[in-house]
């Protein structure tokens, strides 16, 4: 088993960029920076904020609602997982990048001011969760759990 999961929670770097490719599919890149802050260590040392930069990909509805609502500033929760491409560029020189695929995306904080008044937060919202539960877990959480030796563990 393997996880690929990623949630990023920064400041827009600047409005998405949306076109639209096979079967009139709308895809939206832009990018997001982080930031760790600084501090001094105690001898007395400044260690400055570190900004990294992330390229976001969302598709379909979340890069419909990128165009509309996501602007350069706004604060943003995204999670999605990382995806690596290469390709060759014009010169024939080896070229990749690292992308976060965004498949869920929520606008926080005070909505960017471009001339309306109107300054309430926009959530896109996240896919439902089902929380499945029976009485019997409830009663006896490790019932179903099962037993095992020593011999059986995978290492």
């Amino acid at each position: 088993m393997s996880v690929n999961k990623v949630i990023l929670l920064g400041n827009v770097g600047k409005d998405p960029e949306v076109r639209y490719v096979d079967n009139n599919v709308a895809v939206a890149n832009f990018t997001l920076a982080t930031t760790e802050r600084g501090y001094t260590t105690r001898d007395g040392k400044t260690i400055p904020d570190r900004t990294e930069w992330h390229n976001i990909v969302v598709w379909r509805g979340l890069a419909e609602t990128a165009e509309k609502y996501v602007k350069k500033g706004m604060q943003l929760y995204v999670e999605g997982k990382i995806q690596t491409r290469s390709w060759t560029d014009k010169d024939g020189n080896k070229r990749s990048t690292v992308d976060i695929l965004g498949d869920v995306m929520q606008m926080l904080g005070r909505k960017i001011d471009n001339g309306n008044s109107d300054s309430n937060q926009i959530e896109v919202p996240a896919p439902e969760k089902k929380v499945v539960s029976s009485k019997k877990s409830e009663e006896e959480p490790f019932a179903s759990v099962p037993q095992q030796d020593g011999d059986d563990l995978p290492f």
